[in-house]
């Protein structure tokens, strides 16, 4: 199993940033993907997670209501699509993958991640 994200880059506070990230070697069916993020000198942090057993989607409460998670089945690609960004949503951001349908405790559980990408928000 492979993840591999897109770049990620600047953006103005207030903005709005997609990040992608393509799997591939995937032969289960039961499985979610999670977005994670941590900023300078902080933990890491869960962001949202995307139950494929049922198209289940949960939201961290600091990006409920600006973030939102999709996918594009035929290019095996997800996507976290960021608005209304702040300084401090300023990160390094992860997808992964864990097996199973579990969207809780996510981050101890992941089986496979990405390589990750910086997103830095311009105030």
């Amino acid at each position: 199993v492979r993840l591999v994200q897109s770049e990620g880059g600047l953006v103005q506070a207030g903005g709005s940033l997609r990040l992608s990230c393509v799997v591939s070697g995937v032969t289960f069916g039961d499985y979610v993907i999670a977005w994670f993020r941590q900023p300078p000198g902080k933990e890491r942090e869960a962001v949202s997670c995307m139950r494929m057993s049922d198209g289940s989607i949960f939201y961290g409460d600091s990006v409920k209501g600006r973030f939102t998670v999709s996918s594009d089945n035929s290019k095996n690609t997800w996507y976290l699509q960021t608005s209304s960004v702040k300084s401090e949503d300023t990160a390094s951001y992860f997808c992964a993958l864990r097996i199973g349908h579990n969207c809780n405790d996510t981050l101890q559980y992941m089986n496979y991640w990405a390589q990750g990408t910086y997103v830095t928000v311009l105030a």
